[in-house]
């Protein structure tokens, strides 16, 4: 099996840091724009009204939600291809990519249709009251992201299974190739030829009123950012699987590849089922505090929904690092190199910490004017005075959730996904959800008891994760490797 073109990472041998910062730059890079598609839907449906902005908070509740489901089980792919390349087994690399596509692939056929189907008991679930503008806006997106959402698992166990090999360009490659194509078509499926403020920007207002008289498009509105996305993921989503089954970036499953087999996919799913729970419970947390939030009110909900879009941006480094250092752990472990596996999130959680010090430090004086670059219209003075204190409540404990990030990368990287399950719902329902409900309900802080506690869990988590971390038993976790390895489990 050949390396690929020459984008392997090697992470076995020599330095260390180098390595595994080459092999986490492409994942930082991806997720800045992966982030991209969602700040550019925020930005052009700001333009629409503070209506238009709560929808989308509703609506990425549960899309985030739904599509966690499915990357958790991409996770398992990164993990098995480390593993068994750490340990030179290329044919069980190409066999566990091929296994790994053919499942996720079925996982999100039915849960797209069984998203769109649930989408109006599901938006009332989190506080999205039925009858309402915000309301049915949250429905067309909604059930449009849904329709299009094996276009997005398509990418991400492409992503995943090049990330496990050690070649992390091929995939930001195609993304900044997504990024793009959405970019410049979000505008006029949002907007239209009606109003858009791009024409004015470039002193176009002749031509966009020639373009309306003959066309009399207006945009799709807040259903257009979801279309606008669909469509550049899935033009990603083709030409990544077309990639991978030539063979061209180093893994090539065959045709038999793909046939399922009951072992294989036993080991996907025991790898891959506790990180699909670690995932949407991080994406529950987003549900659950968006309903909490709804208590106190439509500008509220408008803030937080700007301020996750925020953070999503700010823990970008901290979530690449957890990507590269999950791959290092992982081919380090298949070639029983316990030591350098250790050494890399040690690293890994040095370098972020200092990363995220500063960040906070931004974060704390400018919050007001970086939330305002998303909002206008009515209203929008309440919404960034309630997403200003979000960011100052939320950014002293930044340096603490990236270290929390870093080692829940460890664990998965060592096959220990139920352990890493395990901390997220600890962080969930223990540290964050009974206190927000508390604050909410038991005092007159609003939305701000809400930021309080999701601060408080962001510390205690990475306390007692970092304590688990250090009695080193998670290394023994090895899940896929030649018959001479024990497979112990977690």
């Amino acid at each position: 099996m050949s390396a690929g073109p020459g984008r392997a990472v090697d992470v076995t041998d020599g330095r260390l840091v180098k390595p595994l910062l080459v092999l986490s730059l492409p994942i930082i890079l991806t997720n800045v724009m992966q982030v991209g598609y969602n700040l550019a839907d925020t930005f052009w449906v700001g333009r629409l009204g503070q209506d238009a902005v709560s929808a989308l908070s509703f609506s990425w509740a549960l899309v985030f939600l739904v599509i966690s489901l499915a990357a958790g089980f991409s996770v398992a792919g990164t993990v098995l291809v480390a593993q068994n390349k750490g340990a030179d087994n290329a044919d069980r690399v190409d066999h566990v990519a091929g296994q790994t596509i053919g499942l996720v692939v079925m996982l999100s056929a039915v849960l797209s249709v069984v998203g769109y189907l649930l989408a109006p008991w599901l938006l009332s679930l989190i506080g999205a009251q039925p009858g309402t503008n915000v309301f049915e806006l949250s429905l067309a997106y909604t059930r449009t992201m849904f329709v299009g959402i094996p276009f997005v698992f398509g990418f991400f166990v492409f992503q995943s299974l090049l990330q496990g090999w050690g070649d992390t360009r091929t995939p930001m490659y195609l993304m900044g190739l997504g990024v793009l194509l959405n970019v410049l078509v979000d505008p006029f499926f949002i907007l239209g030829f009606q109003d858009n403020v791009l024409f004015a920007w470039f002193g176009l207002q002749g031509l966009e009123s020639s373009l309306y008289a003959m066309t009399g498009f207006a945009g799709f509105g807040v259903q257009g950012a979801a279309l606008a996305t669909i469509a550049s993921r899935g033009i990603g989503a083709v030409i990544a699987i077309a990639l991978l089954l030539s063979g061209w970036v180093g893994i090539h499953p065959s045709p038999s590849d793909f046939r399922v087999q009951f072992e294989t996919v036993k080991k996907i799913v025991r790898v891959g089922a506790p990180a699909s729970v670690e995932q949407s419970t991080r994406a529950l947390g987003v549900t659950v505090l968006t309903a909490l939030v709804a208590l106190a009110g439509a500008e509220a909900v408008a803030a937080y929904g700007i301020g996750n879009r925020l953070l999503s941006l700010v823990f970008l480094p901290a979530l690449g690092l957890a990507r590269g250092t999950e791959t290092v752990v992982g081919q380090n472990l298949g070639a029983d190199q316990i030591r350098r596996a250790k050494t890399a999130v040690y690293a890994s959680s040095g370098l972020i910490a200092g990363v995220l010090v500063l960040v906070s430090v931004g974060a704390w004086v400018f919050a007001s004017q970086i939330v305002g670059v998303f909002i206008t219209g009515t209203g929008s003075e309440a919404v960034v005075e309630i997403g200003a204190d979000y960011l100052r409540i939320i950014g002293p404990t930044f340096a603490a959730l990236g270290v929390f990030r870093i080692v829940q990368g460890g664990f998965r990287g060592s096959g220990s996904t139920r352990l890493a399950m395990v901390f997220s719902i600890l962080s969930l329902f223990v540290f964050r959800v009974p206190p927000a409900y508390a604050l909410i309900a038991w005092t007159d802080l609003g939305a701000t008891g809400v930021w309080y506690a999701i601060a408080f869990s962001n510390v205690a988590v990475a306390v007692v994760a970092g304590l688990w971390f250090l009695r080193g038993t998670w290394t023994d976790a090895v899940v896929d490797v030649d018959a001479g390895r024990p497979t112990p489990g977690d």
